[in-house]
């Protein structure tokens, strides 16, 4: 049987032999074909990273699939959006990428797809129903390998990019399976590349596949001083979250990256909205305003963001942790590498240093993403504790997520993870000591409920 717990809230997860094996994956494989069939559907393009037990896994899944009466398209080893973008280019009706995206190599997973659309939360529960239950459809279907669609994907985002000029961009591809995309990309494209560890490699040799954690990038960050290049891009392990060092080797956060291509985007889009997570900085909420566009704050989480982008039909949109999501000019999903090649079109345009981008806001103190430890079946409840405390006592509490409380000079952020026992803090204010001042606040209320 299949261990419950690794049907997370936005993918399945877990320990390779531990917690996933090859039967595991089987089970998988016919649990989301009989979803897929239920549904009167029948097509999955099916995807994996470069993790070791990915092959296997591939083909346990292809095999419980096909059992249903679904038919199988086996793109081979490929990132997450080459898989995304063959669903769209051939109009399946679903789609499987076996991944962990940047966890540590001992782990593997899987993320599912209706059409463009991720199986999550609910539903990905009613898959495990399914499984548990053992209530499967039989049929078989066909199974056919295609190993076109990444030169297809390649020829596509290089069709849909304009430099003004060669930029000078070194790519550390994590040892996942972006790198190669990338840079064969941005060669085309004319740039001057340098490559850092884009050789996939299930063992993560060098640093592990997250490159929105700055010491992940130390290596990268380190080339593109010594270089003198004018920018670093870093991957996860199945592209579809970016990370930027600027050419004084400084790891942009998440919403900076956000920040940046807002401004690009909104000069082309005036009065347009665009989603941002809670996580984020107020600079990007203030900016995306001065700049003519309407902020949009809502829930953590990718599958939750793209489900509301295309809910309410908006082009652009991006978290704290490097999905960004774009449908201008492009197919609406996360895309690392299609927004490298964006944030590179943007560098082109100017001779001006990656780091005067930004220059020009305010400066705010901020922490990174901080973790308390607390169980799983009590998280939820601390939160809505909190947050209802503070909302009693007067301040603005925007609930869409945990509880983000604005202050007039910074805002605090508890939320419960949705993946693990852990309560998530963030924050900002304009000076050093009252952004302490606000965690002190927040932290005394949540030490009060745990």
């Amino acid at each position: 049987m299949i261990k419950a717990e690794v049907f997370r809230q936005y993918d399945i997860r877990g320990i390779v032999n531990e917690e996933l094996d090859e039967n595991s994956f089987y089970l998988i494989g016919k649990g989301f074909g009989t979803y897929i069939r239920n549904k009167n559907l029948k097509t999955i393009v099916l995807g994996g990273d470069a993790r070791h037990s990915t092959p296997s896994f591939m083909q346990a899944f292809s095999k419980g699939a096909l059992e249903t009466g679904c038919d199988i398209i086996d793109l081979g080893i490929v990132p997450t959006p080459v898989l995304y973008f063959s669903i769209w280019k051939l109009k399946t009706d679903g789609g499987a990428m076996v991944t962990a995206s940047h966890n540590p190599p001992r782990y593997n997973g899987c993320k599912l797809n209706l059409g463009l659309s991720s199986v999550y939360a609910d539903e990905l529960q009613k898959v495990l129903q399914i499984i548990q239950k053992g209530d499967f459809v039989s049929g078989q279907g066909n199974y056919v390998k295609n190993n076109d669609m990444g030169d297809i994907y390649i020829d596509y985002v290089v069709n849909g990019i304009k430099l003004q000029r060669p930029v000078k961009v070194i790519v550390d591809g994590g040892n996942g399976v972006g790198g190669p995309y990338l840079t064969a990309i941005l060669r085309r494209l004319g740039c001057e590349v340098i490559d850092m560890f884009c050789e996939p490699d299930g063992d993560f040799p060098n640093h592990h596949p997250d490159p929105t954690i700055a010491k992940n990038m130390e290596a990268l960050s380190k080339a593109v001083i010594e270089n003198k290049y004018e920018l670093g891009i870093g991957l996860d392990g199945d592209a579809d979250r970016i990370g930027v060092v600027d050419e004084q080797g400084k790891l942009l956060l998440g919403d900076q990256i956000l920040n940046i291509l807002a401004r690009d985007y909104l000069k082309h889009n005036p009065g347009k909205k665009i989603i941002a997570d809670v996580k984020c900085s107020m600079n990007l909420f203030n900016d995306i305003i001065k700049y003519g566009g309407e902020p949009i704050m809502y829930k953590t989480g990718h599958a939750n963001i793209k489900m509301y982008m295309q809910e309410k039909k908006v082009e652009f949109a991006g978290e704290m942790s490097g999905h960004i999501f774009l449908a201008d000019r492009y197919l609406g999903f996360d895309d690392a590498i299609y927004v490298s090649c964006r944030f590179c079109e943007i560098v082109a345009q100017t001779l001006n240093p990656v780091s005067s981008f930004l220059a020009d806001q305010p400066k705010l103190f901020n922490t990174p993403e901080l973790h308390t430890s607390c169980p799983d079946a009590k998280k939820f409840e601390v939160v809505a504790k909190v947050c209802e405390e503070f909302k009693k006592e007067g301040y603005e509490v925007n609930d869409i997520d945990g509880a983000r409380i604005t202050f007039s000079d910074g805002w605090g952020l508890i939320r419960a993870s949705n993946t693990t026992p852990i309560i998530v803090t963030r924050y900002e204010a304009i000076t050093e000591e009252r952004m302490n001042e606000i965690k002190g606040l927040i932290e005394g209320k949540i030490q009060k409920y745990l």
